[in-house]
């Protein structure tokens, strides 16, 4: 019998902690079933920061580094400058990224490292309670916005993707999701992509995912997997923001 679902090699058999229908162990298994198919478990090193995947090196089977909040470009920097031979890919959520993290990520891509960051977006601070993260839609509800963000107090979401895709060193840009099995072939296919342009040697690369979290928008799974072609894809819009690949690369 042809085996059409296998588990992956580069993902420990470990239970996740994620709460039910947290679409970062989806983006896991993503990240991992690529590192296997592109054959790179024995050049990938992971940077996870604190987040809800502050464990991630507890699932991943390769070489982890953990970073501080928000450093994650900053240390996968300094590793990929170090070992240049080496992949490495960030693995970040909206608070680090699009918080803490916003100066280290902006100039990290400004610069063109030869990294790849896989962001998921997930509209809030899932780790610490459901705080508004920076990424939270006008009017949403959460622990610190409880009749719904503000955009008068509390600002608008912000739009990394667009923002980065505006620097001349990065290559590849691409805002995906983990919520229904069409787009989560498409999240692989974007994740595979961003890793090629790293082997290429063609500059930074990142991947937005737009991931489900029914705990903290008090929604049930499916719920929350409606919510984001409803509601959250009118604010981050699906797509290629860049891609330069096709461009030779600058001497």
């Amino acid at each position: 019998m042809k085996a059409v679902y296998t588990y992956p090699k580069s993902l420990k058999r470990t239970p996740f902690h994620y709460c039910p229908g947290c679409g970062h162990s989806v983006a896991h298994r993503l990240v991992c079933e690529v590192i296997d198919e592109m054959d790179l478990q024995e050049r990938v090193i992971g940077i996870p920061p604190p987040g809800c995947s502050v464990f991630a090196y507890n699932y991943f089977d390769v070489d982890m580094a953990e970073s501080a909040h928000g450093r994650g470009a900053a240390v996968a920097t300094g590793i990929k400058r170090a070992y240049p031979e080496s992949v490495v890919f960030t693995y970040q959520g909206d608070g680090d990224l699009a918080g803490i993290g916003t100066a280290e990520t902006i100039h990290a891509a400004n610069r063109g490292e030869n990294i790849t960051t896989i962001f998921i977006n997930n509209a809030v601070y899932g780790m610490t309670g459901g705080q508004m993260a920076p990424t939270t839609l006008r009017g949403m509800r959460t622990t610190t916005t409880p009749y719904g963000r503000d955009h008068i107090l509390e600002g608008h979401p912000i739009r990394m993707s667009e923002i980065l895709a505006m620097l001349d060193g990065v290559t590849y840009i691409e805002r995906m999701a983990v919520n229904s099995p069409a787009n989560i072939r498409k999240a692989k296919k974007a994740i595979a992509k961003a890793f090629q342009v790293q082997l290429d040697g063609r500059g930074f690369s990142m991947v937005e995912i737009l991931s489900p979290c029914p705990t903290n928008w008090k929604m049930t799974p499916v719920k929350s997997w409606q919510w984001i072609d409803e509601e959250m894809t009118k604010v981050f819009p699906l797509g290629v923001y860049k891609d330069v690949t096709e461009n030779k690369v600058a001497d």
